[in-house]
């Protein structure tokens, strides 16, 4: 995921890194910019996700979810984060590769292990196994966000919003549940994402008008 700093010879064309980052040496192949695509298929299967947590459609419908976290939210992120490791673009190739790796990771997860858990150890087990996975995605957003201050407040707030969902929804998963917890995270997760969605636009159309249209807001100038 990546941030704000339009340059004159590609106005809206932005870079989540320091300043400081040296430009990509391209060979045969130079890729378009990967962050509107990979905070695109972040930005969708988070809200549907958020969505269920939220409570504010069935929770029987997180199946829906796993469709799109399997295709856009997973495989498309994880392409975009490899196509970031093309431009040397540290920060923008390890986010998409570990959150195209997390969706992907969560439908394998509540499709084959987590029932799994659930006979081996019985439901408590398998909600402490939820929490602790959650929880650990939690600590690597958190060193993530740290690194967004040399990037812009757009981008800051994605992964300030996205540590405090997984905070909340592992501390909800503790124990027998906490559905108010889960609720509230559920609440942080769709904020997220239409932030993440406001990202992902505000590089596309800065990108095709040539000027900015939405601003993303540089923290470093």
């Amino acid at each position: 995921m990546e941030a704000a700093q339009i340059t004159r010879r590609d106005a809206g064309r932005e870079a989540v890194t320091a300043p400081a980052r040296p430009a990509p040496e391209h060979g045969w192949w130079a890729p378009a910019d990967p962050a509107p695509l990979g905070l695109a298929g972040f930005a969708l299967t988070t809200f549907i996700l958020g969505l269920v947590n939220a409570n504010a459609i069935s929770g029987s419908d997180v199946y829906v979810v796993l469709s799109v976290a399997g295709a856009y939210g997973g495989l498309v992120q994880l392409l975009a984060g490899m196509w970031s490791f093309a431009e040397r673009n540290n920060f923008a190739a390890v986010a998409f590769s570990s959150y195209g790796a997390f969706w992907i990771s969560f439908v394998l997860l509540i499709q084959f292990f987590l029932p799994e858990a659930a006979k081996a150890g019985g439901p408590l087990a398998a909600n402490h196994a939820v929490a602790i996975y959650l929880l650990c995605w939690g600590w690597f957003t958190f060193y993530m966000w740290l690194a967004t201050f040399r990037s812009n407040i757009a981008l800051n707030l994605v992964f300030l919003t996205l540590w405090i969902a997984y905070l909340l929804l592992g501390i909800g998963a503790l124990g027998h549940g906490h559905p108010t917890i889960t609720h509230w995270g559920g609440y942080v997760t769709a904020a997220c994402a239409v932030i993440a969605w406001y990202v992902s636009a505000a590089h596309v159309l800065n990108h095709h008008f040539g000027r900015t249209l939405l601003p993303l807001v540089p923290l470093t100038r």
